[in-house]
């Protein structure tokens, strides 16, 4: 063979493996950035990263990410690839609940602070990060949120408690943004009324109340959208509700279909405390919190939602599949929906190179992100490969590695990047290059992947090259695709039973044959069934999320690694 056209056809092969990197059209949560390592449990020895409480904000028609105790920020050009900023001058480091305004062409920024006293940061250039601090100090204001209207008039809201309500004030921007006139009360939890303001996992701690939090201001059609994280961040259940007003100091009504930002099922759970922002083609887009909660209750990640208004006012979102490919803001026409790959790894046998205590291969492919496979070593001889048991076209790749006594504390420079390649066979005799990281100088925690070309393979193989931290652990490597069997037939023999306390729904079903999980919707009309929990091998979902006074209808459907089934008629009004 003529060693020009072999060096080309090499060439060629390399640049189609790394496609993915500029040319995806779907992301996948939680978002893959090179989320900080936590200082504050250092002298206890537990490492852990984090990011959480997402404050996102458009700046001459690009983005830029706050987050919690991040050491900086992200910028991004189109709300899916982001990379970090460290700033020349920063006066917090990034401390809790940040919160983010664009003013009269700069950028605003305030911190929750634990001591509770803070300034208004404020920079006409943050891809350089030189900014500047207002000469007023703001006090007693946890989980700030600040909001300037059309008019001009600009506010502080705040509040982080499971007693105290969410509160705001009006600012004067001619004397540095000096609070001015009255206090005012909002709106608080009321966990007897709203089943899923309710403490705990699944909303089941009957002793202590719901934690409210994360205020964040949308203006929408002279509307006014207060969002809230509520009831506790750790929780599956976490979430964002809204409340509704005419003007930005109420008197706010609670959204009937609350919660609006809610994912309590599948891999990675939660989808509280976030902030909402303009996108490309115009569309709104949610970020929120994910909870990991492994190493602290406070290990968390980022998620990304669209933002939809209604026909009769209310904000809403679509979480269903919500840690499935869907594609990307900026992909016109198509931006949020889902992609229609299906999870072809479910539980599907693994082996690898070898594990160490309980963390065996087979948590790979659970679905729970709080459970890893640990290697024998950190080196370039570990690997693992997972048996599809069938041919299925192959179309994304998500590696989510797992913080295992990883010893890294802060943002470390030089060495943090993950290394290693994945190939398909159709035989698991000859392989084929699917995702080559062998140069790559990233640190990609949550790596989604969408491949250049689309492959059949029956089994996928990951290699490790590199690892930055001490431990090689891995929560889950998910494959995504199109199986070539059937999909699931509907679900028979549906009930939702109404309990006598109302916030609670007892839902059963048939369990299917051919069959990973189910997606159990509901909503206030027919038209707007916006909520929906996934469940995996499963046949009932006692469902604690429900307003007392609030009537509901509930529909069902099955997927597998081929498709999803039709869902069931909708039950009446319950």
């Amino acid at each position: 063979m003529n060693k020009r056209f072999l060096f080309v056809m090499i060439f060629l092969s390399v640049c189609n493996a790394n496609a993915q990197e500029t040319q995806m059209s779907t992301y996948c949560n939680p978002i893959n950035i090179d989320y900080t390592y936590s200082i504050y449990n250092a002298g206890n020895g537990i490492s852990y990263r984090s990011g959480a409480d997402p404050a996102v904000v458009r700046f001459r028609g690009e983005y830029y990410m706050f987050v919690t105790r991040s050491m900086g920020y992200w910028h991004s050009t189109d709300l899916a690839k982001w990379d970090f900023i460290s700033p020349q001058r920063w006066y917090f480091m990034g401390e809790n609940a940040p919160a983010a305004h664009n003013y009269k062409d700069s950028v605003l920024y305030v911190t929750g602070d634990p001591s509770g006293t803070m300034s208004i940061l404020y920079t006409d250039d943050p891809k350089k990060g030189d900014w500047k601090a207002s000469t007023t100090i703001l006090y007693d204001l946890q989980d700030p949120d600040l909001f300037i209207d059309d008019d001009g008039q600009a506010y502080m809201f705040w509040g982080s408690s499971n007693v105290y309500p969410l509160r705001g004030r009006k600012l004067d921007k001619s004397r540095g943004f000096l609070p001015v006139g009255e206090t005012t009360e909002l709106f608080k939890l009321d966990g007897k009324k709203h089943g899923w303001e309710r403490f705990g996992e699944n909303h089941s701690d009957t002793v202590l109340a719901g934690y409210m939090e994360g205020a964040w201001l949308t203006k929408y059609n002279n509307k006014y959208y207060m969002q809230y994280g509520a009831p506790g961040t750790e929780f599956n259940v976490y979430g964002d509700g809204v409340y509704m007003a005419d003007s930005p100091l109420g008197p706010y009504k609670y959204s009937p279909n609350n919660p609006v930002f809610y994912k309590p099922g599948g891999f990675m759970n939660g989808a509280g405390h976030g902030s909402t922002v303009l996108g490309p083609d115009e569309k709104y887009w949610h970020f929120a919190s994910m909870a990991l909660s492994v190493n602290v209750n406070w290990e968390r990640r980022i998620c990304l939602y669209p933002a939809l208004f209604d026909k009769d006012g209310l904000m809403y979102s679509n979480t269903s599949f919500g840690d499935y490919p869907h594609f990307a803001p900026a992909i016109a026409g198509k931006a949020g929906e889902f992609a229609g790959w299906m999870l072809l790894s479910y539980k599907k046998p693994v082996k690898a190179s070898g594990s160490q205590l309980q963390f065996s291969p087979s948590n790979l492919v659970d679905e729970n992100v709080k459970t890893w496979w640990l290697a024998e070593k950190n080196n370039d001889q570990q690997w693992v490969e997972i048996d599809l048991l069938n041919p299925s076209r192959v179309h994304a790749v998500q590696v989510n590695y797992h913080d295992y006594k990883s010893d890294v504390y802060g943002r470390v420079e030089g060495g943090m990047y993950h290394r290693y390649v994945i190939e398909g066979s159709t035989d698991g005799t000859n392989w084929t290059p699917l995702v080559n990281r062998k140069n790559s100088f990233k640190d990609l925690p949550n790596d989604y992947v969408e491949l250049g070309t689309p492959t059949t393979a029956r089994y996928i193989r990951y290699k490790n090259i590199h690892n930055p931290t001490t431990n090689l652990a891995i929560s889950d490597i998910r494959v995504f695709g199109v199986g070539q069997g059937k999909a699931p037939a509907a679900v028979k023999n549906f009930r939702v039973n109404r309990q006598t306390d109302h916030r609670d729904a007892m839902i059963t079903w048939e369990k299917q044959q051919n069959c990973q999980g189910y997606n159990i919707y509901w909503g206030i009309a027919p038209d707007k069934l916006y909520n929906s929990w996934m469940v995996y091998d499963k046949d009932s979902l006692l469902l604690k999320s429900l307003g007392v006074d609030q009537g509901y209808y509930f529909a069902i459907e099955a997927f597998n690694e081929n498709g999803v089934s039709a869902r069931t008629k909708l039950t009446s009004r319950l």
